[in-house]
């Protein structure tokens, strides 16, 4: 038994393997069978430029992977190999179980309530001094969401770097989970396993999980307010789960010029204590 990553503008998934000596076209009803994508309509490679394909003709240019008998030994491709995989047409991803959240439905004594009260004060000082990205890192991130997904769905990820004794945060690399986004929503799929992996590596290195980073839609562009609220209990959630009081949260957009070019802009925020305590009583 072997797996194989797949890689495809999804996310990151897997797709197990009974026998490692087999040929492209077998890879292909596993993945038809496995993440629901029909063998006609996909394109596989090792190349990742594949991902940045817009039209059919660019898929041609990919031919690796084109012939059906080619056995993926021959590739080098074996257990915990990375390929990338473009589809036509769209597919539901299944999610993790919901759960819902809040005290909607909850029966509540006068005592329970007044345990719960809270003054909600503004916190004059941050945690956080200051946040800077590696340029290449920051690139990378923004380069696929505007030349591949053209900001039109939400994509995120886990921003991993150092924090000073002042209080400063340097990213050096983003780690994007299984995700699926549409313009509003942004659902992860999280692997325990693989980011424990990632945790062990980042330590290795002399660095740790130090935010979460995600995109905002042209569409949204057209709101009054900065962060919907499913954002603002996301990055709530995220930063109670992180359990560092520097955690960053790092918005990217794409903005109009007046002359009707775009730039992309990185805007960083951090969640207050009093935010994160209201999201950890369920109070929002």
């Amino acid at each position: 038994m072997m797996m194989v990553r797949v890689r495809s503008r999804d996310g990151l998934e897997r797709v197990s393997i009974d026998n490692p000596n087999i040929t492209i076209s077998h890879l292909k009803t596993l993945i038809q069978n496995q993440l629901q994508i029909p063998i006609r309509n996909q394109t596989l490679s090792t190349n990742q430029n594949l991902l940045l394909a817009k039209s059919p003709p660019d898929l041609l240019k990919f031919t690796d992977m084109s012939n059906p008998d080619t056995l993926l030994s021959s590739l080098n491709i074996s257990h915990g190999s990375l390929i990338f995989l473009a589809y036509e047409g769209q597919r539901t991803i299944a999610g993790p179980a919901v759960r819902p959240s809040g005290s909607f439905g909850r029966k509540m004594t006068i005592d329970d309530l007044i345990a719960k009260q809270m003054r909600v004060t503004r916190q004059e000082n941050p945690h956080c001094d200051s946040v800077s990205f590696d340029r290449d890192c920051a690139n990378a991130f923004q380069h696929y969401v505007n030349e591949t997904l053209s900001f039109a769905v939400k994509r995120g990820g886990f921003m991993y770097g150092t924090v000073s004794e002042e209080g400063k945060v340097e990213v050096n690399f983003i780690y994007e989970p299984p995700q699926q986004g549409t313009e509003e929503i942004l659902m992860l799929f999280r692997d325990s396993d693989e980011e424990k992996l990632l945790e062990a590596i980042a330590a290795c290195l002399g660095m740790r999980r130090v935010g979460f980073i995600f995109t905002q839609t042209i569409m949204q562009d057209k709101r009054d307010c900065t962060l919907s609220h499913r954002e603002v209990l996301q990055a709530a959630e995220l930063h109670a789960e992180s359990e560092l009081k520097e955690w960053v949260t790092a918005v990217v957009k794409l903005e109009g010029k007046e002359d009707g070019g775009a730039d992309v802009h990185f805007e960083a925020f951090q969640m207050s204590d009093m935010s994160i305590r209201l999201f950890q009583r369920r109070m929002v």
